[in-house]
């Protein structure tokens, strides 16, 4: 790679495999977790439980990426997604062929330890692959394929009976054939297995605080978001096929939102652009509140909460590996999951227990304050470390990423009190800025 990464037809060609076969694999993981949430509502199932379902999946992120960064040392990156794919078809195969619910958290907390282990996979790979200065547009195209696949699965859910065994061996025939890019691909060039250098939280923290905590915000923000969405519309009184437009409608927002807004924080206080992010899907959620899931405008509504929620984790991620030793972004990439999948696991419970206090509301309302808690946070820690913003050309800003771009530059050029710190990166033998 050159000093602003490999040609564009170079990366596509190192790409496409792995998009591919993880594309797959999400639309099927989409569908499940669909299936699993909805079915659990026709069967009775209390706020507690659909609570319990959505935090086990996140709980699984934290085995995953704990576990995952150890073995693709040892076997590499190709064989661990193919295991992890065979994993994750088995455990959705078994959770159709029975209704406990104690299985079904079991089997949700095995999917999810596979779909953090095929994120960590995945991310340390397209970490290597380019510079901080493409780094924001490459993974908002992951984030785009990712939200966008798992949307697809969530929409195939309307057209399925969530009683009956077809919709988990769709899930499952899916997740299987997407293992066949990545292992049949010769342009598929993974980063050399290699023991990767360490990286505790404290000395992530020490290089990017503010990355690690709105990590773990985000994760909080998208496990209530996302693992209640179908609950929320079920008790809203919405029929299985409203039920599957409903919850495709963040994902449709992610899809057309993600890459402008995160190509916007490329070359900017990504921390700007984040917190602006944030502060309008708390609007959106406000909207929400007020008009519910069954007007026009509370599906705008939360189509627009998806198409500036799921943009946050891809700034976060970008911020975070800015200031990282690129030998320990395999180390980052892990940490960045873990953190996420901390929040993830919390937010569901808390959210839960809210709407088992307020109603269906109690969803909204979560989305309101987890959203307003991430945009000041950022607000705050720009206050606090402001950081010199150099200005992006405007012909390379997307057109629709422009209206963040303005306040985001108007912000940055009020508040250059002072110039960057110069602090060693621990363990990096050189010295360089250090992230806030």
């Amino acid at each position: 790679a050159t000093e602003s990464g490999p040609a564009t037809s170079s990366l596509v060609l190192a790409t496409w495999a792995l998009f591919s076969g993880l594309g797959l694999m999400l639309v099927g993981a989409g569908l499940f977790g669909t299936l699993v949430a909805v079915r659990a509502e026709l069967d009775g199932a209390n706020s507690a439980t659909i609570g319990a379902l959505a935090a086990a999946y996140y709980g699984g992120f934290l085995v995953g990426s704990r576990t995952a960064v150890r073995i693709i040392s040892s076997v590499g990156h190709i064989r661990v997604y193919a295991a992890l794919g065979s994993l994750l078809a088995a455990s959705i195969v078994a959770a159709g062929m029975t209704s406990h619910h104690l299985v079904w958290i079991a089997l949700r907390f095995v999917a999810g330890a596979c779909l953090a282990g095929q994120y960590v996979v995945s991310e340390s790979w397209l970490n290597h692959l380019v510079t901080n200065q493409r780094r924001g547009r490459l993974l908002s195209t992951y984030t785009v394929l990712t939200v966008s696949a798992f949307g697809l699965g969530q929409a195939i859910f309307g057209g399925l009976d969530p009683e009956a065994l077809t919709g988990f061996g769709i899930a499952a025939i899916l997740i299987s054939v997407a293992v066949v890019p990545v292992m049949v691909s010769e342009e598929a060039s993974p980063p050399i297995a290699a023991v990767p250098q360490r990286l505790p939280l404290r000395e992530l923290w020490s290089i990017a605080p503010t990355g690690v905590v709105t990590s773990i915000l985000v994760g909080i923000t998208h496990g209530a978001f996302s693992g209640l969405i179908a609950a929320y519309a079920a008790r809203s009184g919405l029929s299985i096929p409203a039920i599957a437009v409903f919850v495709a409608l963040p994902t449709l927002g992610s899809l057309m939102l993600s890459i402008p807004i995160s190509s916007a924080s490329d070359g900017r206080d990504r921390r700007i652009v984040g917190a602006l992010t944030a502060l309008v899907a708390a609007g959106a959620a406000v909207v929400l509140l007020a008009l519910g899931p069954h007007s026009i405008g509370g599906l705008i509504a939360v189509w627009v909460v998806g198409g500036m929620t799921f943009p946050l984790y891809s700034i976060a991620g970008a911020y975070t590996n800015d200031w990282v030793p690129t030998a320990k972004l395999t180390a980052a990439s892990s940490q960045l999951v873990m953190l996420f999948g901390t929040g993830a696991l919390l937010g569901p419970l808390v959210g839960a227990s809210v709407m088992a206090a307020t109603g269906p509301s109690g969803y909204a309302w979560m989305a309101v304050v987890a959203h307003l808690v991430i945009a000041t946070f950022l607000t705050v820690r720009v206050l606090q470390h402001p950081t010199e913003t150099r200005a992006k050309p405007w012909n390379e800003v997307p057109v629709a990423g422009r209206p963040l771009v303005i306040p985001a530059t108007a912000v940055a050029m009020g508040r250059r009190l002072r110039p960057w710190r110069r602090r060693p990166l621990v363990g990096s033998g050189r010295t360089s800025r250090r992230g806030d």
